[in-house]
């Protein structure tokens, strides 16, 4: 048996790595030359720019059997990110699996069972059978592009994923729209080449430090889990005291709790504001020539608008219809992974935790791999897993009420996805070692 395994970025590597440790056969394809997915700013989809670096600290990221080495940043670049993921690949003998340059086009389900992966690369167009596939070609490479009333915007219009560097800013009156992490962050290289820079938002945000106390700030709560009332409670005090009142600066009052939506890990977006070097503007009503107009009345003239809208979901290669496509956000798989109306189908990575880190994309991956495993030496225990999958679903908000919006579709809390995901691999493993030895005996 065979499994197709759909890109080589952190969650693609994952699924190799698990279904190689649990010896399940693999065949993987990846559009870009090398492994690393977006994290290789050359490769052809790649959205990170050469400022990008970790917002989580590589402590509660990294997978957890390959440690990043102690000369490593806490907050690592890009470049230490990709060797990272070359030396994952290296070390366990993954990159031999893959199909460099080929690009997925189509993924369907075949007539008497299993898949037929349709993939173009260096040798042209071809399509293998696969008892199974495993999706694991990234959240973050379709841009999420909003629509303006009023006419074209007469300057230049773009969006983050083409941001590379702030040389293309050089002497340009800017606005980036939207004040996530990615607009924070290209605010601030901006502010370092462009005449001028304002921030365009909607609604306000909860900006954390990266270091608290000396230390990176998501390593001081690793212990047992706080209740979500208190954490947003004890944090949002913290919080007032290293960063200060956003509003102070510009920003809308939040329209929610810390933690029910993602945070912005971006203090220097506050220093900057506060020196002067960028300003805060309300929301986008319409574009008129070079001018933008906001929804409080003012008017600003720009040379470059960068929209940081995010990015949306995309699986083009599938008939939406397999993944149970809640139109328009996002698929409604158990655990963000699994339909149960296709059971060799898998989606990995499609979850978005602050604090998640790939250890929990790996767990995801080790789910995966332990099923399929099951459903050859354990049936039982697989058919168990699948009755479990039908019935209610588990409450992975953790406590917190997260903002209805399209991009919080698959926002979990990690705490609570992960100790669901554990219990899962936790039952299937015990069933396994059963059927182990009684086939053994």
């Amino acid at each position: 048996m065979s499994y197709a395994v759909i890109g080589a970025g952190p969650s693609g590597l994952a699924a190799a790595r698990n279904l190689q440790r649990l010896g399940i056969a693999w065949q993987g394809y990846e559009l870009a030359s090398g492994v690393g997915g977006l994290w290789d700013i050359d490769a052809p989809r790649s959205t990170v720019y050469e400022s990008a670096h970790l917002i989580s600290s590589k402590t509660t990221t990294q997978f957890a059997e390959h440690p990043m080495r102690d000369d490593v940043a806490d907050y690592p670049s890009h470049r230490e990110l990709l060797a990272y993921f070359d030396d994952f690949a290296d070390r366990f003998d993954l990159k031999s699996g893959y199909r460099f340059d080929t690009e997925v086009t189509r993924v369907e389900p075949a007539p008497f069972g299993g898949w037929d992966v349709t993939s173009v690369g260096p040798d042209g167009e071809r399509t293998e059978r696969h008892d199974g596939v495993l999706v694991a070609n990234g959240t973050l490479a379709e841009p999420n592009v909003p629509t303006f009333e009023g006419g074209m915007f007469a300057g230049e219009l773009m969006h983050t994923s083409a941001y590379k560097s702030g040389t293309q800013l050089a002497g340009k009156r800017v606005l980036i729209v939207g004040a996530g992490n990615s607009g924070c962050d290209i605010a601030v290289d901006a502010v370092h080449h462009a005449a001028s820079v304002d921030l365009s938002v909607r609604r306000g945000y909860h900006f954390v430090p990266k270091y608290v106390l000396g230390r990176p700030a998501d390593t001081l709560n690793q212990g047992r889990p706080l209740p979500a009332r208190i954490k947003q409670a004890v944090d949002g005090r913290l919080l007032k005291l290293f960063t200060g009142d956003p509003v102070r600066f510009g920003f809308p009052a939040p329209d929610h709790k810390i933690y029910e939506s993602h945070p912005v890990v971006n203090s220097l977006v506050l220093h900057h504001l506060g020196h002067g070097d960028l300003a805060v503007r309300a929301d986008v009503e319409r574009f008129d020539g070079d001018d933008v107009v906001f929804r409080d009345g003012t008017r600003g003239t720009y040379d470059v608008v960068v929209l940081a809208t995010g990015y949306r979901l995309h699986y083009p290669f599938l008939d939406p219809a397999l993944l149970r496509w809640r139109a328009p956000a996002a698929p409604d798989l158990y655990l963000n992974v699994w339909n149960p109306d296709h059971p060799t189908l898998f989606v990995l990575g499609m979850i978005e935790a602050s604090g998640i880190g790939w250890q929990g994309r790996y767990e995801q991956a080790e789910l995966v791999a332990t099923y399929l495993r099951a459903r050859i030496q354990a049936p039982v225990a697989a058919a168990a897993f699948e009755e479990r999958a039908r019935g209610p679903r588990p409450d992975l908000s953790g406590g917190y009420r997260y903002l209805g919006l399209e991009r919080m579709a698959y926002y979990v809390n990690k705490d609570a996805y992960r100790r669901a995901v554990r219990r899962e691999v936790g039952l299937l493993a015990k069933d396994l070692e059963r059927a182990e030895q009684g086939a053994a005996a």
